[in-house]
């Protein structure tokens, strides 16, 4: 039996190879190239492939080029749970780490596990492709949170007042947008009257056509009125008129590239038979059902709905030593932190529409809320419920 233990960084891995319990090959570094693998490949060209397995730590997204490699040279790969890895090198009294002996200890690892260590299964391309969406959506959504942080403090200083005369419409949020591209600062406002403000105001609405006809006056007024009487930190400029416009540009690409992204994700998710059961499902909209779908990937993977419910991190496990039994345990949060944070959002969703049909999961966060549990304990309650129902109904269809 040849374990080999991978030790991954960036652009680089430390090889250990070990024969029957001990050190067969000392560690060795390789680069993430034809080079390196072809190395690597050197080292084991006289093994039976049967007979090696190798194993590398879950590490994000580093390992990906050395695994997709290795398994297309049809080599047994396993890739491990970091925390399970930790735990493991934790026998020893002494704290040393280096990349050669992190290697050796992954090799150990993978000795020791050698008949409970499970092969590393790419997913179907589909829901490959989804999950790489999720996550960049999840990293633009990042970055769009971010940007109305910055654009609100700019008002603060700007034109203080100005977001209070919309409304958390995203019609209105978009035409908010536009109005101060044109009018960032009062004094840009208050050298016209406010019918010649109020024309120009109409004028921005019809360029694209918004429908905002009823409330135009009103915010035209508001805004001429906050105009007259709000004092500005910065005066009119081109460095003012700068960071204004680049704010205001920053927020419409990161709102194009996170909508591009959500019909990306439809178009591809409504190919999977599972995308019109998880589409009617309660609290599940247009925004949240192709992550939920990216985020759990293929259902035949989970054993059962447990399984599932564990890959979200949100499973709460017993606590018993002795004579004492935990009756409150935590979450584990070990698992899947982009599905739990879609899965919340369904939760709140659920919340707010209120359903009347397919209602088990809402009524079951209505009945923790009724015992007295915190509101989001309740939420998480109700998301391993979903978590259940979701598992058994896609289940049926493969």
């Amino acid at each position: 039996m040849y374990a080999v233990g991978i030790d991954v960084s960036k652009n680089k891995s430390t090889v250990a190879i070990i024969k029957d319990g001990e050190i067969f090959v000392k560690p060795f570094s390789i680069n993430h190239t034809d080079d390196g693998i072809n190395l690597l490949v050197s080292k084991l060209s006289d093994i039976d492939p049967n007979d090696i397995r190798f194993v590398m730590e879950a590490t994000g997204i580093y390992h990906f080029p050395l695994l997709i490699k290795l398994l297309d040279l049809k080599y047994f790969v396993s890739v491990e749970n970091a925390f399970l890895l930790k735990k493991f090198f934790d026998v020893s009294l002494r704290k040393v780490k280096t990349d050669k002996l992190d290697a050796v200890k992954i090799a150990k690892y993978a000795y020791s596990n050698w008949f409970n260590l499970k092969p590393y299964c790419i997913q179907d391309s589909t829901y490959t492709d989804l999950q790489f969406l999720s996550r960049q959506y999840s990293q633009f959504m990042a970055l769009k949170v971010k940007a109305k942080v910055n654009f609100n403090n700019l008002l603060d200083v700007i034109f203080p007042g100005f977001e209070n005369c919309f409304n958390d419409d995203s019609n209105q949020y978009d035409f908010m947008l536009d109005v101060f591209e044109k009018f960032y600062h009062p004094s840009l406002i208050t050298k016209l009257t406010e019918p010649e403000f109020l024309e120009q105001i109409i004028q921005i609405n019809l360029d694209k056509k918004r429908g905002l006809r009823t409330t135009i006056t009103k915010i035209a007024h508001e805004l001429y009125i906050l105009a007259n009487s709000t004092l500005s930190a910065r005066p009119v400029n081109e460095s003012t008129q700068l960071i204004c416009l680049t704010c205001v540009n920053n927020l419409r690409g990161l709102e194009l590239a996170t909508n591009d992204i959500l019909t990306q994700m439809d178009s591809i998710a409504s190919t999977l038979p599972e995308f019109n059961t998880v589409s009617a499902m309660s609290g599940v909209g247009k925004k949240t059902r192709a992550r939920l779908i990216a985020e759990i990937g293929n259902i035949r993977k989970y054993n059962s709905a447990s399984s599932l419910v564990a890959s979200a991190g949100i499973d709460t496990p017993p606590y018993q030593s002795g004579n004492f039994s935990a009756i409150q345990t935590h979450i584990t949060k070990r698992g899947n932190k982009h599905l739990r944070k879609c899965g919340y959002e369904i939760m709140r969703a659920l919340k707010i529409v209120k359903p009347t049909n397919d209602s088990a999961v809402y009524e079951y966060i209505l009945k923790k809320e009724a015992e007295g549990k915190n509101k989001n304990v309740c939420k998480i309650a109700g998301l391993n419920k979903f978590l259940r129902i979701y598992y058994a109904r896609v289940s049926e269809l493969y």
